[in-house]
């Protein structure tokens, strides 16, 4: 059914109007901005965010996420400089500052933040060696950062930081890797050994000397000894014998010597055979 002449000539306006307004009105989310192209040149400030005017086709607008963006940089070929072949991949976190820059000074600054971390972790951790790579991980972040926001600053992108994931070693260089703990855990073992043995003669000194300032405690040592034995129930024959007995034997043996007796003379040498 065709329209009445005097109803087109409202609506088809209307609906001008609606789509011409649904191309201005633009809706920007608290974390987006947008970056304007008035004829070509760039506005000042970016807009948003909430509800923007846009004069299409005046205008152009670009769309710029202000959140941290996490980039997972692939695993990377690197030679070490005690040429060790590693693969290694990295995470880096990194959002846009300034808005305006991250559109104009660079092409895509995804992409080109991406390239720039691989180059950046290949330089860098090419000229470390093995032992620093897998030890000194927080100093690495810290140098990588450093140069990757440096690097991305005239883009406005603020690199917040970069973390080493994974560290892959070929086999060969694992089992070493491997031999080389084994024979530091059993060296430590063997010090460690030495040390119980030094202290343990320490200790058995210090009772020795203990013992020989007080002769009871070896009398007492000596019973609780046999009350040891007792206890385990064993076939063994115990027969004490009292030390002040065997202390006094030792005198008396010693006694019955003349204190000056010279010792008996050595017997005379045999002649030498007679000469013909």
């Amino acid at each position: 059914m065709p329209l009445p002449p005097n109803l087109a000539v409202y609506v088809i306006p209307i609906i001008l109007v609606v789509f011409y307004l649904s191309k201005c009105i633009q809706v920007l989310n608290e974390y987006e901005r947008a970056v304007v192209f008035r004829l070509g040149r760039l506005l000042a400030t970016p807009k948003g965010p909430g509800l923007v005017l846009i004069f299409w086709p005046i205008d152009r607008m670009v769309r710029v996420s202000l959140r941290v963006v996490t980039l997972d940089v692939p695993p990377q070929d690197i030679i070490t400089r005690d040429n060790v072949s590693v693969h290694v991949n990295a995470v880096v976190y990194f959002q846009v500052l300034d808005a305006n820059k991250a559109i104009i000074a660079v092409e895509d600054f995804l992409f080109a933040t991406s390239q720039m971390a691989q180059t950046t972790l290949r330089s860098v951790l090419g000229q470390q060696e093995l032992d620093d790579l897998l030890s000194e991980r927080e100093k690495l972040n810290m140098e990588l950062q450093t140069i990757l926001d440096r690097q991305t600053d005239a883009w406005g992108v603020k690199v917040t930081a970069v973390e080493i994931k994974k560290v892959d070693l070929p086999q060969e260089m694992q089992r070493a890797m491997a031999r080389q703990a084994e024979a530091e855990r059993e060296r430590r073992a063997k010090v460690i050994g030495a040390e119980g043995e030094y202290q343990a003669a320490e200790k058995l000194v210090m009772a020795a000397d203990m013992m020989a300032a007080h002769p009871m405690s070896m009398q007492m040592r000596y019973l609780q000894t046999l009350v040891e034995i007792s206890a385990e129930k064993s076939s063994t024959i115990v027969f004490p014998f009292p030390m002040e007995m065997l202390r006094t034997f030792g005198q008396m043996t010693m006694g019955n010597r003349p204190p000056d007796t010279p010792p008996p003379p050595p017997p005379p040498p045999p002649n030498p055979p007679a000469v013909a």
